[in-house]
């Protein structure tokens, strides 16, 4: 399963407006293309890739600021993915991407972080 890159990394913020306008205005990204999920965000893009994703809280929810709720990877192989995984006897989650039809696999590294890992939707498990 060769990793193809990073794709992105997502911040949970209560503070979506201010942290879009920083990252526009000190780093140098700009907000773009969003698919319409069901909560608030913003899509960064560093040139043509949404590098920094951006989660509000849904209607009812406390995020946790300055957090960072997973970092990502793109792949290929995701049944040579998925049978490693189980080999090791490592606990994961699969989700599909209704909005893009990719396949998500998530683990956690052994400090807890969450790590996805994306197959395009092309791919069967």
């Amino acid at each position: 399963m060769p990793l193809t890159s990073l794709d992105h990394v997502n911040i949970r913020t209560r503070n979506l407006p201010e942290m879009v306008r920083f990252y526009e205005e000190v780093v140098g990204l700009y907000e773009g293309e969003r698919p319409p999920f069901s909560f608030p965000g913003a899509w960064l893009y560093c040139g043509d890739r949404a590098a920094l994703h951006l989660m509000g809280p849904a209607e009812g929810e406390t995020a946790a600021v300055g957090q960072i709720d997973h970092f990502a990877f793109m792949a290929s192989g995701l049944s040579d993915f998925i049978a490693n995984l189980e080999k090791r006897n490592i606990e994961y989650a699969t989700r599909t991407i209704p909005e893009l039809g990719n396949t998500q696999v998530n683990v956690r590294d052994p400090d807890g972080n969450r790590i996805e890992i994306q197959f395009l939707a092309s791919e069967s498990a």
